[in-house]
């Protein structure tokens, strides 16, 4: 134990030394835990019942319903929108200032999101094909690949809204805004169409993402302002759901007549603004923490993997749930009903045993994240060069 702290505070003084002086640790911060928080919550929220060898996806919202709360503390998408919308927009200004071309920063700012996603792809079109040929079932199959693929409509909305930022970066937020407003109300209160919902896929994100682009210029400067953001959602958010109609898990509930989150509704994009307002306000705090190397070094290294944990997340919770189907008897909080106080006492123990498939999924495939987002030394660079592991966070934090 010792020497596993001596070479951990080793690691940690070689990762604080390697990161830029002008780098914003909170912003960091932030995203790791917007991106921790939805792995938390999927792990906690998404149950697959066993029946007759088959599985299924439920949830313990739809049995208890009180549990509603779980969802305000894990469902932090808007804060990863905010921060999202923050960097790109810093990044097109300061590309711009570097005379780097728009497609140039485009394809940086998107490779590092897209090029994990075709392992994901690759691995589960080879898995459900397999299973499908070993007997398993459709429907098993289909909840398998169902839980995997959900994930990658929120990296296509971000990197639609990365790619726009030229566009969108100076938009105020309150023109989103009122478009999901008007849309919840065709919707709900004019009896409109329910595909007019999918307009606020867009338009609910875009909300966290330009509050993010206004941060970036400095509109969030005075703590008022974020005091004021916080207060409105919170009011608003409590208003819409206890007058509105809106129900009160911010995440989708199996068999629930409305779903806050797909697509968004007001009461879920008014709940991200609150979440914005409590982000901006902790940034201080946040990089005070950051000032010390162990914490800083925790945060960099979930940042230098962050889509390779966000898509392997489902993979790690499925694997050690099918592991599970050999014992003969259901596993309390892994194959059972989750509808008791016992069903959330158990599964909180089997959260280590996700953890630790994660960081198997971690150790394969985090190659195809850290290996985007670097410049190409030029000709004369690669023959002059060193050769040094490329798996050294120390140096991969620079390109984070």
């Amino acid at each position: 134990m010792v020497e596993f702290r001596a070479r951990w505070s080793t690691l940690a003084a070689g990762i604080d030394a390697a990161t830029p002086a002008d780098r914003d640790r909170a912003v960091d911060a932030l995203r790791a835990f917007a991106i921790l928080g939805v792995v938390l919550g999927h792990w906690l929220v998404t149950a697959l019942t066993a029946r007759d060898g088959a599985l299924s996806t439920t949830s313990p919202l739809a049995h208890m319903p009180w549990l509603a709360p779980v969802s305000w503390v894990f469902q932090t998408l808007s804060v990863f929108f905010l921060v999202g919308g923050h960097v790109a927009a810093r990044g097109y200004a300061s590309a711009r200032e570097r005379g780097l071309s728009y497609g140039a920063w485009a394809g940086q700012r998107l490779g590092r999101l897209f090029r994990p996603v075709a392992a994901v792809l690759v691995l589960w079109t080879v898995v459900a094909v397999g299973m499908l040929i070993g007997g398993a079932e459709f429907a098993t199959v289909r909840s398998l690949v169902k839980l995997v693929l959900s994930p990658l409509w929120f990296l296509l909305v971000f990197a639609a809204l990365t790619a726009a930022t030229p566009l969108v970066a100076r938009l105020s937020p309150l023109w989103p805004l009122a478009v999901v407003a008007a849309v919840d109300v065709w919707r709900f209160g004019l009896a409109g169409p329910e595909w007019i919902g999918w307009v606020n896929v867009a338009a609910g994100w875009l909300v966290p993402f330009t509050l993010g682009a206004a941060w970036s210029r400095g509109a969030f400067a005075r703590r008022d302002r974020a005091l004021l953001l916080l207060g409105a959602g919170v009011l608003a958010t409590a208003a819409l759901i206890l007058w509105g109609g809106y129900p009160a898990s911010m995440v989708g509930v199996p068999g629930a007549a409305v779903s806050n989150l797909n697509p968004p509704t007001l009461a879920a994009t008014a709940f991200g603004l609150a979440q914005c307002g409590l982000a901006l306000l902790v940034r201080d705090p946040l990089a005070r923490a950051m000032r010390r190397p162990t914490a800083w070094a925790k945060v960099a290294l979930v940042n230098l993997s962050a889509m390779t944990v966000f898509l392997w997340h489902q993979t790690a919770m499925m694997a050690v749930t099918a592991l599970g189907l050999l014992v003969s008897a259901d596993l309390p909080g892994l194959h059972t009903v989750p509808d008791s106080v016992g069903w959330i006492a158990a599964r909180l123990l089997w959260l280590p045993v996700f953890a630790a498939a994660l960081s198997l999924c971690w150790a394969a495939f985090r190659i195809h994240e850290q290996a985007t987002g670097r410049p190409k030394p030029s000709r004369t660079a690669r023959a002059a060069a060193v050769p040094r592991p490329r798996t050294d966070p120390a140096e991969e934090i620079n390109h984070v």
